[in-house]
């Protein structure tokens, strides 16, 4: 009988890799997708920067042309 006890509370002899496996796998593949993103979020952060420091320059135009222009006016209900 102790003998039993003993067997039945022993770890196994092919252990259960296949869950454990497939956690890793999905842990590797979320922080794959989470560098992902990070990567992408700074190419898009610094192409939004470059194109903010190309449309608004540090000394603003002068505007020598007239403002005066003829602009139609939309009745509105």
């Amino acid at each position: 009988m102790p003998t039993d006890l003993m067997r039945a509370s022993a770890p196994p002899a092919t252990p259960h890799s296949n869950g454990r496996n497939a956690n890793i796998v999905a842990i590797a593949l979320t922080a794959a997708l989470v560098t992902l993103q990070l990567i992408g979020l700074a190419v898009l952060e610094r192409s939004h920067a470059h194109a903010m420091h190309a449309s608004f320059p540090r000394e603003p135009a002068v505007c020598t042309e007239s403002a005066s222009a003829a602009v139609s006016h939309i009745p509105y209900d």
